[in-house]
């Protein structure tokens, strides 16, 4: 913060500036101008109160000097802009970007910078609302019209300086994940944060979701050690959640991911537009929650793969059928296993035979097994749609396969 006392008396308003008046500049820009001070003070007292980081940042009296004189700044510059129909300088850019990175800095994280910007906007709006009277419907609409260019211009540097500044204080591993959760809630300053990691954004991702039945102990190493292979976004969304954006096929980056963690997963995909991914995470997670939870990863599921599955979960009449069929197959012996290894291997019996390790007349004891307990003939075409969808539902739920 000590960077910024110096600046702050450098970049002041310069002499002479004064209030336009004339036709549509009256009362409201005078008396929203002369409240400038009590505005500030009243925006650190609401950004201290309502945002722990911001608390801690303006834990002393200079710091908190520092982040007044710079909302008395930003205040009187956007009257005299509104003013006079001008956009900010270059030099106000440079200076608010400046401190966007201060405070970066200084422990802001990226959620309290987004809340700051909302409430300055919301303070804006309502700064103009107690300035004005009736007799100023033209400067009003003067002045929200005015607002919006000017917002953006600010907002865009300040951001830009805070994405600069977390370079020196928050880990690569951290910034990834970030701009994951930027993308995935389609915040339009992801292109910002991507372009802070030298990260490219294609038009369109696909979203890849593996649920794991585990947390893993060391989520962030392995984290580091696949952005070492992979420079994508990447993240754990929960303890047993991880996303991976990549620009197309996500299954070389789902293998690297089992490769350091070993652990079992199912896995679930979507593609989607940059922009429009909030929809397409929201499949991928349906899809996964359907899929079956493999030893190794040997399929990454879309829509298509999957649909009756997720289709059977939504409408529950069904899903507690199919929670019938496998109460039925739990008579065993392995027919679970069984029908899906056959199914894997397209119902070639010798393939499934050889995968099991077992006799082909054991895999036909077994089929006609399934058949007696079901009523369902496993190669029919209502045997393999009723079947395969209640295997997957099974195995979807199963904290470990074989």
């Amino acid at each position: 913060m000590a960077v910024l006392l110096p600046l702050l008396a450098q970049h002041h308003v310069p002499q002479g500036e004064r209030l336009v008046e004339g036709v549509g500049m009256g009362d409201l820009f005078a008396l929203w101008r002369g409240r400038v001070d009590a505005n500030s003070r009243r925006a650190v007292d609401v950004y201290t109160q309502e945002l722990p980081d911001f608390r801690k940042i303006a834990s002393s009296t200079r710091a908190r000097a520092a982040i007044l004189d710079f909302a008395v700044f930003l205040r009187k510059r956007t009257v005299s802009l509104v003013t006079e129909n001008k956009p900010f300088t270059a030099e106000d850019l440079a200076f608010i970007e400046v401190v966007g990175r201060e405070r970066a800095r200084r422990g802001l994280s990226l959620a309290s910078q987004r809340h700051v910007l909302q409430l300055h906007t919301s303070l804006t709006l309502k700064e103009v609302h107690e300035a004005a009277n009736p007799r100023d419907l033209e400067d009003v609409m003067h002045t929200l019209a005015w607002l919006p260019p000017l917002g953006l211009a600010a907002q865009t540097a300040y951001t830009s300086g805070f994405l600069s500044g977390q370079e020196a204080v928050l880990p690569v591993v951290e910034r990834v994940q970030q701009l994951a959760d930027m993308l995935l809630a389609d915040d339009p300053i992801a292109d910002d944060m991507a372009a802070s990691l030298a990260m490219e954004m294609p038009e369109s991702w696909v979203v890849t979701v593996a649920r794991i039945p585990a947390e893993h102990p060391e989520r962030s190493e392995v984290l580091q050690d696949l952005l070492r292979r992979q420079w994508t976004p990447v993240r754990w969304t929960e303890p047993g959640e991880f996303v991976a954006l990549t620009p197309g096929n996500s299954q070389d980056i789902i293998q690297d991911f089992w490769d350091f963690t070993e652990l079992p997963c199912a896995v679930g995909a979507a593609q989607g537009r940059t922009g429009e991914l909030a929809e397409a995470l929201t499949a991928a997670r349906q899809v996964s929650q359907a899929a079956p939870i493999r030893s190794a990863p040997s399929s990454v599921y879309y829509l298509t793969d999957l649909f009756a599955e997720v289709g059977a979960a939504r409408v529950p009449p069904v899903d507690r059928w199919l929670g019938e069929l496998a109460s039925r197959l739990a008579a065993g012996p392995d027919l679970v296993a069984t029908l899906d290894a056959f199914y894997r291997n397209n119902m070639a019996r010798t393939q499934t035979a050889a995968v099991l390790n077992i006799h082909p007349r054991t895999l036909e004891y077994r089929l006609r097994r399934v058949h007696d307990l079901t009523g369902l003939d496993p190669v029919s075409v209502r045997g393999v749609r009723f079947l395969s969808t209640t295997v997957h539902r099974v195995l979807a739920a199963r904290e470990e396969t074989a």
